[in-house]
């Protein structure tokens, strides 16, 4: 497309992830002239950036896929819990099956946008030199898509290879041999430093929090698993939609605090076997709203975890005696042999909150208790999540203002999918919708699909234009925040509230009151005329 000037579309799709590849297809065989623009080269999102050693998904394969039976009858899994290759070959897989890159403009990114009142169009500048011009505008550039890369001193002057994990190069770099660092404790951080522990001369990993990780019971899966999956997906897929984080499984309808100590450590047991997030979502109703059922998962928890690691000392610092925040309230990241690692003689913890890094060198890692010598760096910083995708475009508002600047003392939607100001424009996987709360897939389907006959009302209707009304956005707002403050998320610092980004507003990001009631929500405004719209 480039230096092409586009001029005919209904919709035009950004980002080629789960929910921006649902919306192509889905809106393609609705009739709609659509088109999709993603800046990597090739489909996949997340899954085309984050190719770092040991990145995987952290949900169970067979509810990570689209639920197309014409797809699902054709791929197996070979893991239980999928690495960033096998999910790149997933997704040329669906590609392949659906024809999506005909439709599909690769290694371009958005640059700007704005909208155009006399005609109901947004005419979009690309990197490549080429505009378009289409009258619906639908992003979905989800939660992690502008990495957080952190102000820290003499980074620059760093003479080895200095990588974050979203941007890691496309051909790989090996750790094998190497002495690496690792800074930050998040999902790709545990995941990096596991592979890095296995071959690296020595690895150094920089805690400031510790991370409440729980097992993976990752395993190989047989053609035979993958038959007995199959057998179960008509069961298993419409019940995602029921539950509060789109899993197939749900919190249980007992609370931690009125069973016996045998019983609840028994079902903590059972979650633990059966791994996953299970531990997390699919434990008593009350642990992430009540102390006393928090600690009871955390004390289990930390004496699972410290029952692996032969240093009291750095047993205290990895799984603490008193939690370092409730557990449950920053997203667990998933583990397979983390704590074992840290009993080999190549691996090493740094304690930020002891030894804090006072600036990076030429050679490595300068703390206040001497230097760490490496070869290779590792930001395993996290993303400015979820609003960064949408911030990090110059889109403009019909007053003239960007998102960043919209959003700047809070974030403002109806329903998490479109905000006051921007006519025509609508966003998938994004802020105040289930997003970081939400299996991806699930979301991209189920939330997919209420803006896929969102967009066919309007055509089937004769309607030009769509915008959110500041009244419901304040409505949706005040109906996240009341909520957020019954639980003991409030009490932890993650991205789950922007605290990790430097001057970013501290709210809760996500629609936190689960999936089944977002999509009541949708569809109540969906019955009512899409209530809490101007529809023109």
């Amino acid at each position: 497309m480039a230096n092409e000037s586009v001029d005919d579309l209904d919709v035009l799709v950004v980002g080629a992830g789960f929910s921006g590849v649902y919306q192509l297809y889905r809106l393609r065989d609705l009739g709609f002239t659509v088109h999709l623009v993603e800046a990597g080269s090739g489909l996949g999102g997340i899954w085309h950036w984050n190719c770092y050693p040991g990145a995987r998904t952290d949900t169970h394969a067979n509810i990570y896929q689209f639920t197309r039976e014409d797809l699902t009858n054709g791929w197996n899994w070979s893991e239980l819990f999928p690495s960033w290759s096998e999910m790149r070959a997933y997704f040329d897989y669906v590609d392949e099956k659906l024809e999506l890159s005909k439709d599909i403009s690769f290694n371009t990114r958005v640059l700007a946008a704005e909208f155009d009142e006399s005609a109901n169009k947004w005419t979009v500048s690309c990197d490549d030199g080429s505009t378009i011009r289409t009258s619906f505008l639908d992003i979905n550039t989800g939660f992690g898509s502008k990495p957080y890369i952190p102000d820290l001193e003499g980074l620059d002057s760093f003479e080895g290879r200095c990588h974050h994990t979203a941007l890691w190069p496309q051909e790989g770099l090996s750790l094998a041999g190497q002495r690496v660092g690792v800074i930050g404790t998040g999902a790709s951080g545990v995941q990096v430093s596991q592979e890095a522990s296995l071959d690296a001369a020595h690895l150094t990993v920089f805690q400031r929090t510790p991370n409440l990780a729980l097992p993976m019971q990752q395993k190989r899966l047989t053609v035979e698993d993958n038959d007995a999956m199959r057998a179960e997906y008509p069961e298993v897929f419409p019940a995602r939609g029921e539950t509060f984080a789109g899993f197939d499984f749900d919190f249980v309808d007992k609370n931690a605090t009125e069973v016996s100590a045998e019983e609840r450590n028994a079902t903590y047991e059972r979650l633990w076997q059966a791994g996953g997030f299970r531990f997390w979502l699919a434990t008593f109703q009350d642990t992430l709203f009540e102390d006393e059922a928090n600690r009871y998962a955390y004390d289990f928890w930390r004496d699972k975890v410290r029952a692996r690691i032969n240093d009291p000392a750095l047993a205290e610092k990895l799984a603490p005696t008193e939690p370092p925040h409730p557990f449950g309230v920053k997203r667990p990241s998933l583990e397979q042999w983390y704590y074992d690692m840290f009993n080999n003689d190549n691996v090493s913890l740094v304690d930020l909150n002891g030894t804090p890094i006072e600036r990076i060198t030429a050679k490595g890692v300068q703390t206040s208790a001497g230097e760490h010598e490496l070869d290779i760096l590792v930001l395993a910083t996290g993303f400015d999540a979820v609003t960064g995708g949408l911030t990090s475009i110059d889109i403009r508002s019909t007053d003239g203002k960007t998102f960043g600047e919209v959003w700047a003392d809070g974030v403002r939607t109806q329903l998490g999918v479109a905000t006051a100001g921007f006519p025509n424009l609508l966003f998938g996987y994004g802020p105040q919708s289930p997003c970081g709360f939400c299996n991806g897939p699930t979301s991209a389907e189920y939330q997919g699909e209420l803006v896929v006959q969102t967009l066919v009302h309007l055509r089937d209707n004769g309607l030009a234009r769509i915008e959110a009304t500041t009244e419901a956005e304040e409505e949706w707002r005040t109906l996240i925040a009341d909520f957020w403050d019954t639980t003991l998320f409030p009490r932890a610092q993650s991205w789950y509230t922007g605290v990790n980004i430097p001057g970013k507003h501290v709210e809760s990001l996500n629609f936190p009151l689960g999936l089944p009631t977002y999509r009541e929500k949708y569809q109540e405004s969906a019955d009512n005329g899409y209530a809490g719209f101007v529809l023109t």
